[in-house]
């Protein structure tokens, strides 16, 4: 499917700067361009691509000044970055979509399957389960007994939902993601440990995206709840009875343990470790590997073990460095006021 520049600025609300019938068919990273190709410059290291980007055309932010001239079609937005997302989801919206049940899946007859369904070989599901229209189910994938989902999913291969879990519309969750599994519950005794049943459930509201191998427990009692608009990378571990707040995004790796209620429109880097029972306000921004061990009040920018603010964070750093050449000077200092004690008695 082929677009002008023209059509592209209307779709977007851009000004073209260049040839208005400039086409292009496909995307490409502006270091990476090429003829028929549309490419987007946000970030000001990429700049001096501008100048030598084979693409067709290329969005900028209506604020950049050229330094010299340029062969592509410009196109000025507010926001390139923003700009080529909306493309790219119009792109991707395009996309024909899969519909029907492959003769090879499984599909209970006490189950309710919606219209414009798609469920790929070798996915199963489940005795009571309820599938929304226009959700699609690759292969390998399973929806247990009793789950319920909405309307627009996408859940991609081996994609696992246990027992009795609840899912709203227009949630993607990605290769091997398990949601549901038993928390970590178990009772010390004399002999070992005692299994804790998890009998609640995971309840995951409209427009989330889990990425891939992502964990999301099950409650021993009650919800463990992934609000609206929660964005989660890969290999994130979210334990029993947590809370992930509206339209808050974590990196890969992050973990979180049980009972712990994450506020609304949080920001957690890679590896960012919060511990159980505690409470992170909203609007929290958490910089990679922070190791947080307890409760955080709203609205703040935190990073390190445990978390403190960047600037003395990063003093903190530059001080560490140099603890073992101060630590050679302090057994010198000490040597000396020793010797000193001496030589007066």
């Amino acid at each position: 499917m082929e677009f002008t520049a023209k059509q592209i600025a209307e779709l977007i609300g851009g000004r073209v700067e260049g040839n208005e019938n400039a086409a292009v068919n496909t995307f490409a990273k502006i270091e990476e361009g090429q003829a028929g190709a549309i490419s987007f410059l946000s970030n000001p290291k990429y700049t001096h691509y501008l100048y030598s980007t084979e693409s067709t055309i290329v969005l900028v932010n209506e604020d950049l000044e050229l330094e010299q001239e340029v062969s592509a079609t410009l196109i000025r937005v507010k926001n390139a970055y923003e700009a080529v997302a909306r493309l790219l989801q119009l792109y991707e919206s395009m996309k024909p979509k899969k519909t029907g049940i492959d003769p090879l899946a499984f599909v209970s007859p006490k189950a309710k399957i919606g219209e414009n369904v798609y469920i790929g070989a070798f996915a199963c599901i489940g005795d009571g389960a309820e599938i929304g229209d226009g959700t699609q189910i690759y292969p390998h994938a399973v929806i247990g007994d009793g789950v319920k989902v909405g309307t627009g999913c996408l859940f991609y291969p081996n994609v696992t939902i246990y027992q009795g879990c609840r899912l709203g519309n227009n949630i993607t969750i990605h290769a091997g993601s398990v949601i549901g599994a038993d928390g970590f519950g178990f009772a010390p005794n004399v002999e070992g440990y005692d299994k804790i049943p998890q009998i609640g459930i995971v309840v995951i509201e409209d427009n989330v995206e889990i990425g891939a191998n992502t964990c999301i427990d099950r409650s021993t009692m009650g919800q463990t709840v992934i609000h609206k608009g929660v964005k989660l990378d890969n290999l994130i571990q979210v334990a029993h009875n947590v809370e992930i707040g509206e339209n808050t995004v974590m990196s890969a790796q992050v973990g979180i343990a049980g009972s712990t209620k994450v506020g609304s429109w949080c920001m957690f880097g890679g590896q960012v470790g919060l511990a159980g029972h505690i409470t992170i306000g909203d609007h929290v921004n958490l910089g990679a590997q922070s190791g947080v061990p307890g409760s955080i009040k709203p609205n703040q920018t935190l990073i390190g073990t445990p978390p403190m603010e960047p600037t003395p964070f990063f003093k903190s750093q530059a001080i560490f460095r140099r603890l073992p050449d101060m630590y050679k000077e302090l057994n010198a200092l000490r040597k000396e006021i020793e010797e000193l004690k001496n030589h007066k008695s």
